[in-house]
């Protein structure tokens, strides 16, 4: 029977470590069994003997990789292969041996403790973990000493907390410490393995230190023009503390200047700034003092044995003199004046004077971008503000100005104050109709029907509100006015029927008056037109439309004889313009140039076939060709010599009259352009032979005879064959 074998780890022999042997009681010792090994490393780490059931581990073991092994073994009859036991489990622990030292998880540590703190105070706890095997021997029992860090701190051997060691340790004097701790195994004892770690340890701050101030005196200036707000100074305690525990905070506890400074604390610098509370006066006093306290915000009642945690100082503030501006009695003015007083009334004064001790006249003025229209004036010695032009209430109500006061010995330095003018309302405007009413009555109209309301309005602004009284201006036999006493009234009708024929407008004047002081009155002027309505009194046509259309002739109508007219204007508009563009037409109508189809009646040539028998030189003036002038309306790129005849008489009345149209061509905005202009030119004589044209043969009775053209000569032999053939085509049959 067997569970469990040993083993030492980290064997360093040169044999197989012996682990130990298997046996079962069926062995009788004639190598009849067989012992086979299976499971953790059969075969690999561990060998076993077949016959004898001996052990062996091949190559070293290390714990820390695996303690222990579990394995099966079992015994079988080595011809018939078959078991003589069941399969039994046995476990290989490995021994442990102090191969592993201490190791910390950290290289470094930081930590902190508060400076003044008392012996013992826990900083920090390291802690070393240690490979080996914990229930085997003191292999893995770690204790903890200090290396470096005395007389400041200790350890606990066993717990690894580091703790203070001297009392009242002091930040400002030292902040910072390094601490080195060892952790050794086998409990410390010789031959252990040890490993170490560095811890950085800081002391953080109290407050224990009260601020100071590093004068008892303090001077400082300032000019008395300075505004108020204005920083004059500060001051500053200083405090060994850092962070909250400096933290310190201003105040004025006494002088003869607490109600003309204040001082506020600058977290981030931590100054007291002195601020300016009420305006400066050097003429009026010259020196201020004041007591400052600083106190810190933060105190730890442990530390109040060391004092009080405030200081003070002693502020003194010398006002410097300045040559101030002027200085105005109010910082603004208002004026009231009515809108009606005369050009050059004063209407107030503003008044100024010199703050310093040398007192300098004044000079006023007014700022012109705040009276662009130069309505007011002042007079620059007394401040007295005047209107220069007439008011009126209902261009603009108020004024608003800028007066400027200036020394005269130093005009740079001014003052403005604002000055604020009500133009208080005077009825001066007559009341009007408030709209623009179109009236109309209907012809079938009763007595007393109202066809109208009308309303006013004021420009006027009376302090009780408005009040308008309304009547006509002479009697009306046709209409009257019937006042609503609520600033309305109505236009009532006083007979019946009305004629659009016979009158198709009435004027109605009609008197508007206001109740205020003094009394306003106008007179408007109601247009009423008189037109026809249905039964409801809607209506449906008036005097101006009925004029215009026949009885019985509707808008339908009416519209149709409109389009009629507006479509013979457009013809007759566009007959004009294409009658206007016919007549600028150019020569040339087309491309083929007409004109050099043109047959010289004084040259026969050779008949059809010869291309050669006209010349069109002929038809130009005998002297342009002698000049060899060429045409303006071709290409003068291929040049035609023509063939020279005999010139022409020259007729004075044709040569004036192509001359003539030559200047009108050359003047005449729509003549054609240049590679189509009219060459006007000499024809010469008429033709020799009389008129060929066959237009009137058909107002004779029977065919026409053209036997003469045999007797013209062989040149028209060509013309008599054809227009002659006749006779002798019948002679022929």
């Amino acid at each position: 029977m067997w569970n469990q074998f040993f083993l030492l780890e980290e064997y360093t022999g040169s044999d197989y470590q012996y682990v130990g042997k298997l046996h079962s009681d069926q062995d009788k010792g004639d190598g009849s069994l067989k012992y086979i090994l299976s499971g953790d490393g059969a075969g690999t780490l561990f060998i076993i003997d077949e016959k004898t059931g001996d052990i062996h581990a091949t190559r070293r073991i290390d714990r820390e990789e695996k303690a222990f092994y579990t394995l099966r073994a079992q015994a079988i009859n080595r011809r018939t292969l078959r078991p003589v036991e069941p399969e039994s489990e046995f476990v290989i622990k490995i021994h442990d041996i102090n191969d592993n030292e201490p190791t910390f998880p950290e290289e470094f540590y930081t930590a902190s403790v508060p400076e003044m703190s008392v012996v013992g105070t826990s900083v920090v706890q390291v802690t070393a973990t240690d490979a080996d095997d914990p229930s085997y021997g003191n292999s893995a029992r770690v204790i903890y000493s200090i290396l470096q860090g005395q007389p400041y701190f200790s350890v606990e051997p066993e717990t690894g907390i580091i703790r203070t060691a001297l009392p009242n340790m002091n930040r400002e004097n030292r902040e910072q410490y390094q601490v080195v701790i060892q952790a050794k195994d086998m409990g410390g004892q010789m031959g252990g393995l040890s490993g170490t770690t560095t811890v950085n340890i800081t002391l953080t701050d109290v407050n224990d230190n009260p601020p100071r101030f590093p004068q008892n005196t303090i001077h400082l200036r300032v000019p008395e023009s300075s505004p108020v707000g204005t920083a004059i100074g500060s001051v500053k305690a200083t405090d060994a503390d850092t962070g909250k525990n400096a933290e310190v905070e201003y105040r004025i506890i006494d002088g003869d200047g607490t109600d003309m400074f204040d001082i506020m604390t600058q977290k981030d610098t931590q100054e007291g700034i002195i601020t300016l509370r009420k305006p400066l006066d050097y003429e009026m006093r010259r020196l201020y003092t004041l007591k400052i306290e600083a106190e810190n915000t933060h105190v730890d009642p442990r530390f109040y044995y060391l004092g009080p945690f405030k200081d003070t100082t002693i502020v003194k503030i010398s006002v410097e003199d300045v040559d101030e501006p002027p200085v105005f009695s109010r910082s603004s003015y208002l004026f009231e004046v009515h809108e009606d007083i005369e050009v050059g009334t004063i209407i107030g004064t503003v008044m100024a004077r010199d703050p310093d001790s040398a007192s300098s006249p004044i000079r006023f003025s007014l700022d012109r971008h705040t009276d662009l229209d130069r309505v007011f004036n002042i007079h620059s010695g007394n401040g007295s503000i005047y209107t220069s032009k007439p008011l009126d209430r209902e261009i603009s109500q108020w004024h608003n100005l800028s007066v400027i006061a200036a020394e005269m010995n130093n005009l740079k330095d001014t003052t403005r104050v604002p000055v604020y003018v009500r133009i208080l309302d005077v009825n001066d405007n007559a009341p009007q109709f408030a709209v623009f009413y179109d009236t109309f009555v209907c012809e079938n109209a009763r007595a007393g029907q109202l066809i109208q309301t009308i309303s006013a309005v004021d420009k006027d602004d009376p302090l009780g509100g408005q009040k308008f009284f309304f009547s006509l201006a002479a009697v009306n036999s046709n209409f009257t006015v019937q006042d609503n006493e609520d600033n309305t009234a109505r236009i009532l009708t006083r007979r019946n029927g009305f004629s659009r024929h016979e009158i198709s407008t009435y004027f109605l004047p009609v008197v508007i008056s206001d109740n205020d002081y003094p009394i306003q009155s106008s007179t408007g002027t109601l247009t009423i037109r008189v037109c026809a309505c249905d039964s409801q009194g809607n209506m449906q046509s008036c005097n101006a439309e009925a004029l215009l259309l026949p009885a019985g002739l509707s808008t339908g109508a009416l519209i149709a004889i409109l389009l009629c007219i507006i479509i013979l204007l457009v013809i007759v508009v566009l007959f004009a313009a294409l009658k206007r563009q016919r007549k600028k037409e150019p020569l040339i109508l087309s491309k083929e140039d007409i004109r050099d189809n043109i047959v010289s009646y004084n040259d026969e040539g050779g008949g059809e076939e010869d291309t050669q028998a006209f010349d069109i030189g002929t038809l130009r003036n005998p002297a342009a060709i002698e000049d060899k002038k060429l045409r303006r309306d071709i290409i003068p790129e291929t040049l035609f010599i023509p063939r020279r005849t005999p010139s022409a008489p020259d007729n004075t009345d044709v040569r004036d009259f192509i001359n003539q149209r030559l200047k009108e061509h050359d003047i005449d905005p729509s003549a054609p352009p240049y590679d189509s202009l009219a060459t006007y030119a000499y024809e010469g004589n008429d033709s020799i032979a009389e008129s060929l044209s066959s237009l009137e043969s058909g107002t004779t009775e029977g065919d026409q005879n053209y036997d003469y053209l045999r007797e013209w000569g062989p040149r028209f032999n060509k013309l008599a064959e054809m227009y002659g053939g006749g006779e002798s085509d019948k002679d022929a049959s």
